[in-house]
């Protein structure tokens, strides 16, 4: 049997930081199944592989046996999560809520073993509490301590409004763990203070504090911003096959490495061998399709995962896409830069106008798929490959230059 510092090893991979790592190691002695609770807005209707790493890591306490809360913050999505935002970020309202929910769990069961998860809703309790409770509970915490958080304190050294009700949402969350009598609880880096709310209400309410483990935010396909759909630099785990195969092959060899440690299955001594086979000369294409293969088959099975090789090997290579590609980054403005400019600036053409004369001779293609409309605008955060007639390519990725 594997001893408990093996273990913690283990729970650790990948982590940013583990508060405190002893506490995690008294309470692995307890000999008991932990609550691991982690929670998730349902702000929009489909996940995608950056909310997997928190998953991911749900998956692997799961497997050493213990008991995973999957807590669907149905009521604080009503409020609206402050964390990072500049801007009073607008609630949803019950009915987008309780739709986001509903796929929320038919996607999440792709990763968890769903006879060992507990699906939780924070209205439950919630919405049971009356206004003298919510009253009790807002005085546990004070105005000073809420300013010390970045983005509460940022807004506020500006001048920019900040909503009573958004200091209630680190509450809430952590009224979450005292009423879930949590163990440990997940969380993005950017959710630290949310995640010691937690910490400090369960002391309050005389219970064990939560040990904390954040985990890192996945950058999207760029390789600079955090995965987003907003962005449109994401891969969603509901894209089809082909085309989460065909977005995980377009990311950086550099990239590579951080999506095989944060989001692929296999040991950490596995990644280093093939980190190894790609310094010794393997085509680093062949390694990717290793990730990808995985991926796709996570999500979509075996078969699908084969069948997306192919098709990518078929449309790609055999069309003559070489192995190394020149990357380039361009720059572009919050509505993006017109797809012209865009070949001109990454020197796949002399000029716009060329650029424009090659999309309407159907010269140009994006991904494999060919470009017909000169008007398009591509937006920062896409890391596409482009290629203007049979052979100049490259991995263009756009950013917002801030």
């Amino acid at each position: 049997m594997d001893s408990l510092q093996e273990q913690i090893e283990r729970l650790k991979r990948g982590c940013d930081e583990v508060l405190l790592e002893a506490e995690l190691l008294e309470k692995l002695k307890l000999g008991r199944a932990l609550r691991i609770k982690a929670g998730f807005d349902p702000t929009a209707p489909d996940l995608h592989l950056g909310h997997t790493v928190l998953l991911n890591k749900l998956r692997q306490f799961q497997q050493e046996g213990h008991e995973i809360l999957f807590l669907i913050g149905d009521f604080t999505a009503m409020i609206g999560d402050p964390t990072g935002k500049s801007t009073t970020r607008p609630p949803l309202t019950r009915e987008e809520v309780a739709a986001n929910a509903q796929t929320y769990q038919e996607q999440i069961f792709r990763i968890l073993d769903p006879e060992r998860t507990q699906i939780v809703f924070n209205s439950q309790w919630m919405e049971a509490l009356s206004a003298a409770d919510m009253i009790a509970l807002a005085s546990r915490h004070t105005v000073a301590r809420m300013l010390e958080r970045d983005d509460f304190h940022k807004r506020y050294s500006e001048g920019r409004p900040i909503a009573i009700h958004e200091f209630l949402y680190p509450l809430v969350q952590g009224y979450d763990s005292v009423h879930l009598r949590s163990d440990v609880e997940l969380g993005g880096t950017d959710q630290k203070f949310n995640l010691l709310m937690g910490r400090e209400l369960q002391k309050q309410y005389s219970q064990a504090p939560q040990v904390i483990l954040t985990m890192p935010i996945l950058e999207g396909l760029d390789g600079v911003q955090k995965m987003s759909k907003s962005l449109g630099n994401y891969v969603g785990i509901k894209d089809a096959p082909g085309e989460m195969f065909g977005k995980i092959m377009s990311i950086s060899d550099t990239l590579m490495w951080r999506y095989f440690e944060l989001l692929s299955f296999r040991s950490l001594s596995e990644i280093e061998d093939l980190r190894q086979r790609m310094q010794q000369g393997e085509n680093p294409r062949d390694i990717k399709f290793l990730l990808a293969g995985e991926l796709v088959a996570r999500f979509h099975g075996e078969a699908a995962a084969a069948s997306a090789q192919r098709g990518f090997i078929e449309q790609f290579q055999k069309g003559g896409l070489p192995d190394e590609l020149p990357e380039c980054q361009v720059e572009a403005g919050t509505e993006g830069i017109a797809i012209a400019n865009l070949l001109k600036e990454a020197g796949l053409v002399p000029s716009t106008s060329e650029g424009m004369r090659m999309i309407r001779q159907g010269g140009v293609r994006l991904d494999g798929d060919r470009v017909d409309d000169v008007t398009i605008r591509v937006h920062p955060g896409t890391c596409s490959v482009f290629q203007v007639g049979k052979r100049r390519f490259a991995r263009v990725t756009v950013s917002s230059g801030e």
